[in-house]
């Protein structure tokens, strides 16, 4: 075994494998950008070595100075975590030249899988099923055009070198085919430096079922059964399962089996994962589900695995790079019970998922115990930033079955809390409580059916209103000695009152009054006497219930009821918000770069029109026209970073 590693990537999944490598007896080394310079995963690992700014393309992408820090730490093998440097067949190779072990596949297989034409090739050489498609060489729009018309539409566009949902489009409408086209190849170069792209039929009822697999250097290849991965948005997962719900005994043993071959066909050693796409229409049957791709690494949603068949993937990998042969058969694995893991982000399901960087002004997560884990890469203070993944944690549940198993992500989503930044804690809970996720009627399409449902704000509660006046007046506070400045000192009017305006999305009144051994407060027309007989519980009209508050800067969140409630003391938009139907300009909803400028001073533009395309963490957002107009202006070049709120492009009424 292997006596010092170095991980070469960052936030959770280097936590992960720092805290098994510790458990082995193995010294860990982390890297780290600028901007991860006081990062958990440094604070964790026995050593750290600066790579170099804080854009992945100037650190975490750059395996030469990877390479470098494991020579000077004295460590015998890289372990590449998931992303990054990951799947990159010229890394591993450079990490192999150097005399390292590269914890993972060999370059070979990550090239046999690297590009999805290929590789889907090659599956159908060894009998995995493939999903119709052009997978040609040709990228011209309009022979790509006509493969489209060809398959039938709705087509799904794919970037061949892809992964995670970049580079990806679906298309019902023949004419928005150029436009989608596009943006795929764009997000593939981006993503991947690979513009090239595929065109496949689009899966009317799909599901999205992956087979873990495992192999050792002596030939040995096993599946750790299936995941459910159907939730999804922005084609990225959100909620994963194990096993897969409704799956047969017929269906596991083909879907095995075609991963296994898969797996075999490249000479595959270390943890991968194949993915199918599953026509469940008819429900899930042995002849329809066809190869997807193939993950060359550890998958984000490993955890789920983990727990359904109790090993530690991560040891696995350790163990079979460094030369020993897997410790069981495929007759030695049994699936143990139910999992689920929830992916909470730092983006704003409310405006299709943006990502919201800021800073974790209050972060407080359920600790770790034997059916409930939390994989995290952060902690309080902490700033999420655009130059990475806006992920926060992934909460994963373990449980005798099914329900039992949901039941517990829920409630274990209810103790998650989170202040300083958006996040997607609403939408989760919205989702782990619809009808069709319980009863396992799943596919990917869910999200986007009900998306307007699931992220719609919840009501704020009348104990939410409370506590956030009573903070907002910092009530109760320390006794003062000054009884001219005591909120609570008497009045030659009457009894001590105070007004706060709540922001949310309206303006909302607060009156609060000061009562003997207690507050009365008016607000939306009705009174409530409100007393707080101990910290973090609120009694309002004698109903005594959880609730806390927390303050980051003018911002202040609620937990209570299970849920998160945040208003501001401030209107952030400093005025009244312009009506989105009548708006002279197109801002920018975060931070971003721009990709692609798609419209003129003087161009006619409808409503809902592309004008813009932003990137943000590897991910395209359109910016489109708010109404019909004329262009007058339009004030950023392809390249330029641009604010959160800046103004990109102002429109005028028709000429």
């Amino acid at each position: 075994m292997f006596k010092t590693i170095l991980i070469a990537n960052r936030g959770e999944i280097a936590c992960r494998v720092i805290r098994t490598a510790k458990r082995l007896g193995i010294r860990t080394v982390a890297v780290y950008s600028d901007a991860d310079a006081g990062a958990l995963h440094v604070a964790l690992a026995d050593e750290a070595h600066r790579i170099g700014a804080a854009p992945a393309s100037q650190s975490y992408l750059r395996g030469d100075a990877v390479i470098e820090a494991a020579l000077a730490s004295g460590a015998q093998a890289i372990h590449p975590g998931y992303g990054f440097l990951s799947e990159n067949a010229d890394f591993a190779e450079a990490v192999a030249a150097a005399g390292l072990v590269f914890i993972g596949p060999s370059a070979a297989a990550i090239r046999a899988m690297g590009l999805k034409d290929a590789a889907k090739a090659l599956m159908q050489e060894a009998g995995v099923p493939v999903v119709p498609g052009y997978h040609g060489a040709s990228q011209d729009v309009g022979v790509l055009a006509a493969e489209a018309e060809r398959i039938g539409y709705p087509v799904l566009i794919k970037a061949r070198a892809g992964g995670g949902g970049k580079g990806m489009r679906r298309v019902d409408d023949p004419r928005d085919f150029a436009e989608a086209l596009a943006g795929a190849q764009r997000e593939g170069l981006a993503s991947f430096g690979d513009s090239h792209c595929l065109i496949e039929t689009y899966v009317a009822h799909p599901r999205h079922i992956e087979v873990q697999v495992f192999g050792d250097s002596h030939g040995n290849v096993v599946h750790l059964f299936e995941r459910d991965c159907s939730l999804q948005r922005r084609h990225q997962k959100v909620i994963e399962e194990a096993p897969a719900p409704g799956m047969t005994a017929e269906m596991r043993e083909a879907m095995g089996a075609a991963a296994v071959r898969a797996a075999k066909a490249i000479g595959y050693s270390g943890a991968g994962t194949v993915e199918f796409i599953v026509d469940a229409r008819d429900g899930l049957r042995p002849d329809r589900f066809y190869f997807m791709e193939m993950n060359t690494r550890l998958q984000v949603e490993h955890p789920v695995t983990e727990f359904i068949t109790g090993l530690d993937l991560v040891e696995l990998q350790l163990r079979v790079a460094a030369g020993e042969g897997l410790p069981f058969g495929q007759h030695d694995l049994t699936i143990d019970g139910w999992a689920f893991e929830a992916r909470i982000y730092a983006e704003d399901a409310a405006r299709d998922f943006l990502p919201a960087p800021g800073t974790l002004g209050h972060l407080r997560l359920p600790e770790t115990q034997a059916a409930v884990r939390v994989d995290s890469g952060v902690r309080q203070g902490d700033a999420i930033t655009t130059h990475y993944d806006p992920l926060i944690a992934k909460l994963i549940v373990h449980g005798p079955d099914r329900a039992a198993a949901l039941n517990r992500l829920r409630g274990a989503l209810a103790r998650c809390q989170v202040a300083g930044t958006v996040t997607n804690l609403a939408f989760l809970a919205a989702l782990t409580a619809d009808a069709d996720l319980a009863s396992g009627d799943v596919d990917t399409g869910l999200i986007a059916r009900k998306q307007e449902a699931l992220v719609a704000p919840p009501d704020l509660p009348d104990v939410a209103v409370a506590l956030a006046a009573l903070t907002a007046l910092q009530l109760p506070g320390k006794p003062d000695p000054d009884p001219w400045g005591a909120r609570d000192g008497r009045r030659a009017w009457g009894k001590a009152s105070h007004q706060v305006t709540l922001h949310g999305d309206t303006a909302l009144p607060v009156a609060v009054t000061l009562m003997p051994g207690s507050y009365e407060i008016e607000a939306r027309g009705r009174r409530f006497r409100v007393t707080l007989p101990s910290p973090g519980r609120l009694s309002l009209d004698g109903v005594v219930t959880d609730a806390e508050a927390v303050r980051v800067g003018n911002a202040i969140t609620i937990f209570t009821h299970g849920a998160a409630f945040t208003v501001q003391l401030h209107d952030p938009l400093d005025g009244e918000a312009e009506d989105a139907s009548t708006a002279d300009h197109v801002i920018s909803p975060m931070p971003g770069a721009v990709r692609a400028v798609l419209a003129a001073p003087g161009q006619r533009v409808g409503p809902g029109e592309a004008l813009l395309v932003v990137e943000a963490m590897k991910m395209e957002y359109t910016l489109r026209a708010p109404r019909t107009g004329q262009v007058a202006d339009v004030l950023v070049n392809v390249g330029d970073q641009v604010d959160q709120g800046a103004v990109l492009l102002n429109l005028t009424p028709e000429a």
